[in-house]
């Protein structure tokens, strides 16, 4: 099925909303580079504070938010840079006080989730009103909703509506993007078996990421419909019914090292964010007309060592991820878990999440027979440190580096296919090691 904009009756009318799109200011007269909304947040606090930090000189940026008692304080809290940083305030559901922010800006970042809850109506006034936007969104419903409601009309206004700019998606996406690259650049063919393992990972858990968590799976066992939705391996193509069929793609994979490439020792299990990042990956190749190939089969694991065991473990992964999402269904056990798990807010303290890492390696066989692996590095929490570096990133790619955005214009798009080359060479700036190499 085909992506339409088709927006809930609830929302703004399309056919006025791009009736206004004529009577705006070009992206470059706006009044802000960047507005972070959301601010007040843990996430959204880094995040500004990472652009205080880093952003160019002259780089014009506002804070928003519910609360302009708690913007202040937050922005008190930042460095000095970020002193006379204007404060814009609005509520999630407030269509009026948002769409005045979007009209002022090149970009919106947003941290304010779960999006599917709180995200509908910014994603849409961005859209309507031709502004950048960049998110934190793992949640595949949502991501679904936004471009069903919006890709048309953001295509036509050239807002690019960027979501999953953090942990999720960005190493997964970059990181194929950057494999292909290489083999396009060697002239090596196509991608056709593509494994993302995470080498080494060290983090803490997002109490936002567990709430997105609850509203999925509230969602998918309620609709039947959500659910099957949600289990499809192509449930972010733009459309769906011209996907080639690739056979089973399973999100647990347990897989033997040297069956993703001879070097690699024992076995790998499933990856808990594989079942969003894979379908972003899949959506970046089909908004970009395939480049990867109509064979590219893609799926993530991760490392859990070499040993002996490395079988029995990646088997206790799996068993362990799916009695935690039967946990999260089931009230008795929900109930329990909610006591125990971060709460939305929470957040790691500095010392440890400046201690967090993580090292993912791509490896792909290409349709000439050759081998292929891609790297992503960082240091710093990948859900926070690392999160606030990329989502700081790709908001600075589009609203700064334009010219050098890939051409596929406006969309509900993803980091590769919306920011692309622009973001790795701002990702590379920031200190991340991206690469590729044959092997």
């Amino acid at each position: 099925m085909a992506e339409t904009s088709a927006p809930d009756p609830s929302e703004l009318d399309a056919a006025s909303e791009l009736d206004a799109v004529s009577e705006l200011d070009t992206a470059g007269d706006r009044e802000f580079d960047v507005v972070v909304y959301g601010a007040t947040g843990f996430v959204g606090a880094l995040t500004a504070e990472y652009l205080a930090n880093h952003a160019p000189q002259g780089t014009s940026i506002a804070l928003a938010g519910r609360s302009r008692s708690k913007l202040e304080s937050t922005r008190r809290g930042l460095p000095s840079r970020a002193a006379d940083w204007p404060l814009l305030v609005a509520d999630a559901d407030d269509e009026a006080a948002l769409t005045d922010i979007a009209s002022r800006t090149q970009v919106v970042i947003t941290t304010v989730g779960p999006y599917a809850k709180f995200g509908r109506t910014l994603a849409h006034v961005c859209a309507a009103q031709g502004t950048d936007y960049v998110d934190l969104t793992g949640e595949v419903l949502f991501a679904r909703l936004s471009a069903d409601q919006n890709h048309d009309l953001a295509h036509s206004t050239g807002a690019r509506i960027v979501h999953s700019c953090g942990f999720d998606s960005v190493p997964s996406d970059i990181g194929v993007h950057a494999l292909y690259s290489k083999v396009h650049e060697d002239g090596a063919g196509d991608l056709t078996d593509t494994t993302l393992v995470v080498t080494s990972m060290s983090g803490g858990v997002s109490g936002g990421t567990i709430d997105s968590l609850r509203g999925q799976i509230d969602e998918i066992t309620k609709d039947r419909a959500a659910a099957k939705m949600a289990a499809s391996p192509y449930s972010l193509s733009p459309d769906r019914s011209i996907e080639p069929d690739l056979g089973r793609q399973s999100d647990t994979p347990i897989v033997k090292g040297a069956d993703i490439h001879p070097d690699l020792k024992g076995w790998k299990a499933p990856f808990v964010m594989s079942s969003y990042n894979t379908r972003v990956v899949r959506r970046t190749n089909a908004l970009l007309g395939y480049p990867y190939g109509k064979n590219f089969r893609y799926s993530e694991v991760m490392s859990v060592g070499s040993s002996p065991a490395s079988p029995v473990i990646a088997g206790a992964v799996l068993a362990g991820l799916g009695a935690f999402v039967a946990g999260m269904a089931f009230k008795p056990t929900r109930f329990l878990l909610d006591k125990i798990l971060p709460k939305p807010g929470d957040g790691p303290s500095e010392k440890t999440r400046q201690k967090g890492h993580f090292t993912i390696d791509v490896y792909t066989t290409t349709s000439t027979g050759d081998r292929y692996v891609s790297r992503v590095k960082a240091k710093g929490d990948p859900g926070y440190a690392a999160t606030a570096m990329m989502l700081g990133e790709s908001a600075l790619a589009l609203a700064l580096d334009r010219d050098a955005l890939p051409s596929v214009g406006g969309g509900v798009l993803t980091p590769a296919s919306g920011i692309g080359d622009a973001l790795i060479h701002r990702l590379r700036g920031a200190g991340m090691e991206i690469s590729a190499r044959k092997v």
